[in-house]
């Protein structure tokens, strides 16, 4: 047989299946474009140069390994769809005369057609989308980023190693199916018979236990830190709980509608639920997938779209002014901030680097834990980890409140106070300091009034505390130094030691305030004695607004930028396996619809039977997948608290965005992939 013969066999197959080759092709570049973006970021040497670089870099790297595993997953799925389809074809060729040792090269020149449109179109893809990525991460990183614009050649090698690999695995795989299939059973492949799948009640009874569970984790878990740890727990019952569900309990539900006389004896019922019923093992990890994947998308871009959008509240709060100076000391030890040699040194530095401060304050809290007693309307200082949820609270004077928020100063009497953002469940008009020493009251409770309820400070609730911030203002310092004396002397070496914030607001651009931070962190390393005059203290931090803008931005736009890539991998995955299991189920029917026609069946009634069995295998996955995005809101909002996003209806309008989004993406590939599945059915 002539060498030449077997190019143009592989290429005349391709053509002939175009309607199984094409969609893969373009999966293929897809995920290599997808791959090489972020490849290409990982090894941009102007990333490197960049602030905040590490964040950028370990985002693309994680985005890598993810995209990675599913093109795998998603290509081998689809290779074997593929094999499944074409047995027949391989099976003439067999027939015909053809050895295995021919078909193999039939499947080896098909495997490098695929890689020479797929992989190749995928490069060329990815350079273009490339400087798209590079255009867009800086728009939402909101600074500059010296991206080189021309190919990566390492991104490129990687990126073809690695699809190259995939399709030789795809490639030993068909290979080893051919080899081991007779003829015969490759010329019937598509036409093995089915039983009637059993009803596995106790696969049922697991699922809806595990789907429980997971539910059950999601809507009770109110601490952070909690939320982190049980989170992978909840989603690893949930998926559980999902493909047990759709495979066990669907085929519970279609055998008991089966036994509604009433409801299966109609022409599109009939049709539909006993075609179903006879694939739904094979439906169900599909429908399953689906449901996964598409959970998987709107949670990954709601989240990250949530952190993004929840940067500038975060850093605002945290960085009330551009420069932020958190000074610790201990009066106890014979530590006193001299507050007004602290102002001359800000003032002196930024003057001399041709800047000018626009506002400054200075202010100083208390901050340490309570365990809140309804019962008593104490706050308990000195109780034992065990006695129940602490609070981390904080203790502000008037007039450092004024400072801190730009509110006005309240007016308080001696013996009153006021909460900031409100007091804990259960408590009435009045709270009272009560000491504990080895789970023992210590001395008298302290009480205090509360007159007033204040705006919270968002300083204060934003930081990442693990137990939820409670604030107390305090009528004058007199009032504030017998709280710190109380908690001392309950405390004694763990005592809280008072923490002063010098703020400033800068006449600069960004890029002037960074490099005034530069010049700051240089003057203290260069310059031992650069702050001399500012008293005796136990720790200084410089924190500069632009910075903190950098670092979060860099972060939070990493994650969306990342969440943004992954969902249309994930989406392309999921349309995929949606147009393939049309495909697929397209072929099955038509034969069997075309029995029904030719046994008096109308085409009017046809359509209608296929209508109801599409709908139902198309929005079953969707719907199930919106209300586990539902269930899991609560676990994303809680643990979107650990990275300061405490604004719960910022998480709500961007899952409630991203889920109406989704659905009208889903709507049209509906329309595409029904279209197509009338049209073989027909």
């Amino acid at each position: 047989m002539r060498n030449g013969l077997y190019p143009k066999l592989a290429a005349r197959s391709m053509r002939q299946n175009h309607r199984f080759f094409v969609p893969y092709l373009l999966a293929l570049a897809g995920l290599t474009a997808a791959f090489y973006v972020m490849a290409a970021l990982v090894f941009d040497p102007g990333v490197v140069t960049m602030r905040g670089f590490a964040y950028v870099q370990v985002m693309m790297q994680i985005g890598m390994f993810v995209a990675g595993i599913l093109s795998a997953v998603l290509l081998l799925y689809i290779n074997s769809f593929l094999m499944k389809q074409r047995k027949k074809e391989l099976g003439l060729y067999n027939i015909l005369g053809m050895g295995k040792g021919n078909i193999a090269l039939i499947q080896c020149w098909e495997s490098l057609y695929t890689a020479l449109i797929g992989i190749l179109g995928g490069l060329v893809l990815g350079v273009i989308f490339h400087k798209l990525a590079t255009i867009g991460l800086t728009s939402l990183l909101q600074f500059s980023i010296p991206f080189h614009s021309s190919l990566s050649l390492p991104a490129m090698i990687v990126t073809a190693i690695f699809f190259g690999a995939l399709l030789v695995l795809a490639l030993l795989l068909n290979l080893f199916r051919v080899r081991l299939s007779k003829p015969i059973e490759l010329l019937h492949g598509g036409n093995v018979g089915e039983k009637e799948p059993r009803t596995r009640w106790l696969m049922a009874v697991i699922g809806a236990l595990a789907m429980g569970v997971g539910y059950f984790i999601a809507v009770t878990t109110k601490d952070p830190a909690l939320a982190m740890a049980f989170y992978f727990l909840a989603v690893i019952l949930v998926i559980i709980g999902t493909y047990c569900l759709f495979t066990a309990g669907s085929i519970a539900l279609l055998k008991m509608l089966r036994k509604n006389k009433g409801f299966y004896y109609q022409t599109g019922h009939f049709i539909g639920v006993s075609g179903m019923l006879y694939r739904m093992k094979r439906n169900a990890v599909g429908l399953a997938n689906i449901c996964i994947l598409s959970t998987m998308v709107m949670v990954m871009i709601s989240g990250t779209l949530s952190l993004y959008l929840g940067q500038g509240e975060i850093i605002a709060a945290q960085f009330p002014a551009d420069l932020n100076m958190i000074i610790d000391f201990d009066p106890a030890q014979g530590e006193t901030l001299d507050w007004d040699g602290a102002e001359r040194l800000i003032q002196q530095f930024v003057q001399e680097h041709d800047t000018s401060i626009t506002d400054y304050r200075a202010t100083q809290f208390l901050r340490f834990n309570v365990l809140p007693d309804p019962n008593t309307g104490c706050l308990e200082v000195g109780r034992a980890d065990e006695a129940g949820p602490k609070r981390a609270i904080y203790v502000i004077t008037a007039a450092d409140y004024a400072a801190l928020t730009g509110q006005p100063a309240p007016i308080l009497n001696p013996g009153e106070a006021a909460s900031a953002g409100g007091l804990p469940e259960g408590f009435g008009s009045s709270v009272a300091f009560q000491g504990f020493q080895e789970e023992a009251p210590f001395g008298a409770p302290a009480a205090l009034a509360i007159v007033q309820d204040l705006p919270a400070v968002s300083h204060f609730a934003l930081t990442f505390d693990m137990v939820q911030p409670l604030c107390l203002v305090l009528p004058d310092q007199a009032a504030w130094e017998q709280v710190c004396k109380l908690q001392h002397d309950v405390l004694e070496e763990f005592a809280a030691t008072p923490t002063a914030v010098l703020l400033a607001d800068l006449d600069c651009t960004t890029d002037k305030e960074l490099d005034l931070m530069d010049a700051w962190y240089d003057a203290l390393i260069d310059n031992p004695d650069f702050l001399s005059g500012t008293g005796s203290w136990t720790s200084w931090r410089t924190e500069f607004q632009a910075e903190a803008s950098v670092d979060g931005y860099s972060m939070a736009g990493g994650f969306l930028f990342l969440g943004i890539v992954l969902g249309i991998v994930f989406l392309m995955a999921t349309v995929l396996i949606i147009y393939y299991k049309q495909v697929s189920e397209g072929y099955e029917d038509q034969g069997r619809f075309e029995i029904m026609r030719k046994v008096g069946l109308s085409q009017r009634e046809v359509k209608s039977s296929i209508r109801s069995q599409v709908l139902i295998v198309f929005f079953l996955p969707i719907v199930v997948a919106a209300i586990h995005l539902l269930f899991d809101f609560n676990l994303v909002a809680r643990m979107l608290t650990m990275f300061g996003v405490r604004n719960v209806m910022t998480v709500a309008l961007c899952t409630g965005g991203t889920l109406a989004a989704f659905l009208a993406v889903y709507a049209v590939v509906y329309l595409l992939t029904a279209r197509t599945y009338y049209k073989i059915v027909r």
